[in-house]
């Protein structure tokens, strides 16, 4: 279990934790807010850029997580990673859905 496992455990997670709201907003067919937004990350981008959004974050979390070992330490730092993660996207969407339209820009 090296440090650098560690960071790939964290970062894939993170990855893959990020990809579930936009998957599920571009399903849906709903504007999300996407890094590719104006402003970044709070306005909103149309259902074809969260599934490309999506996609990309669905890909380089497994990519990081296919070069790790899988040893119960990384597990664990994946875990807490997500959880994490989970927390943050609530945060910061929760924030977002909660400003008037106008205040977005």
């Amino acid at each position: 279990m090296s440090a650098m496992n560690l960071v790939r455990s964290a970062a894939g997670a993170a990855l893959l934790v990020n990809a579930v709201p936009h998957g599920v907003a571009a399903v849906q067919g709903t504007p999300f807010p996407s890094p590719f937004s104006d402003p970044p990350g709070v306005g909103l981008s149309s259902p074809a850029v969260n599934v490309a959004w999506s996609g990309a974050n669905l890909v380089a979390g497994r990519l990081l997580l296919d070069r790790t070992d899988g040893t119960a330490g990384e597990r664990v730092v994946a875990a807490l990673a997500a959880v994490g993660m989970a927390l943050v996207l609530a945060t910061h969407f929760g924030n977002v859905r909660r400003r008037p339209r106008r205040a977005r820009r």
